[in-house]
């Protein structure tokens, strides 16, 4: 049951790419990726949990192999509403969820949408505290404070593929940088290049300033559910330091807490670690 299996769904007239492994009567773990990756993150992860667990991870729209329509609302609730939507076109009764950077936020709206069918969280470097945002926010956050066009430009400007780059390898030790497959950046890359994707893009990270309100409501939410939840945490992270991890305990201090000597894309670093944490979770969950 190793094997991925690379599969594609139409959700609301959008052609999707997605990848899948593990049994198909196996309890689902779904996977939103974070930018500016798609579920390529996740190709080392799937077949480690591949003999109980059944995971699945879209392309989400614009990224990866899946179309980039126009009409899309290539915003945080245009892919909220998208996830959800294709969790009901693949008839996804229960799942845990994998909350990593802007996934964390598309997979929490699906999980306060129907909180019956979230048998877990595993958060992974993904925030919902803004007192606790690093310095690599600054340069969005100057736009979130006065949204102009220059601004905008700015933002523009970080989307290319040595900015993409940066998002995967950014402050990494060096000793932790070479773990790091340059395929990340140069595959995220080469399915962005036309100008409409870009600009899709660029409106996405234009669009980040309006999931700061969200950040109460979604505290609220693992105030009052308590899902079981696994918190494991690269500390390197700029945008997302290790305090970002434990503010998760004021709202929610049963959730079980790793910190690793990683950074943003464990993944790629901590493979086995996050793989060993997970199925242990995960083995409980059942």
């Amino acid at each position: 049951m190793g094997g991925i299996r690379h599969r594609r769904c139409v959700v609301d007239g959008i052609d999707i790419f997605y990848r899948e492994a593990g049994p198909e009567d196996g309890p689902v773990v779904l996977l939103p990726h974070g930018y500016p990756s798609s579920s390529f993150e996740f190709r080392n992860f799937m077949p480690a949990l591949a003999d109980r667990w059944r995971t699945i991870a879209p392309d989400l729209p614009g990224f990866g192999y899946s179309e980039a329509p126009a009409d899309f609302s290539y915003t945080f609730d245009g892919y909220s509403a998208f996830l959800r939507r294709f969790t009901e076109v693949l008839d996804l009764q229960e799942y845990a969820i994998y909350l990593h950077d802007y996934g964390s936020q598309f997979g929490l709206r699906l999980a306060m949408d129907a909180p019956k069918r979230v048998r877990g969280l595993i958060v992974q470097n993904g925030d919902i505290y803004e007192d606790q945002h690093g310095p690599k926010y600054a340069p969005l956050k100057r736009f979130w404070n006065n949204p102009t066009d220059e601004g905008r430009a700015a933002l523009a400007a970080a989307v290319t593929e040595e900015g993409f780059r940066g998002e995967f390898i950014g402050e990494l030790p060096e000793h932790l940088a070479d773990r790091v497959s340059p395929d990340l950046w140069t595959l995220s890359w080469s399915v962005t290049r036309t100008p409409e994707r870009r600009a899709n893009l660029v409106n996405l990270l234009a669009d980040q300033r309006h999931t700061v309100p969200w950040f109460t409501r979604q505290q609220a939410y693992l105030r009052e559910h308590r899902p079981p939840t696994l918190i494991v945490w690269g500390r390197h992270d700029g945008y997302m330091p290790e305090g970002a991890a434990h503010a998760y305990h004021r709202d929610h201090p049963d959730a079980e807490l790793h910190i690793l000597d990683g950074g943003h894309w464990l993944l790629e670093t901590h493979l086995d670690e996050v793989v060993g944490l997970t199925r242990d979770f995960l083995e409980r969950l059942s």
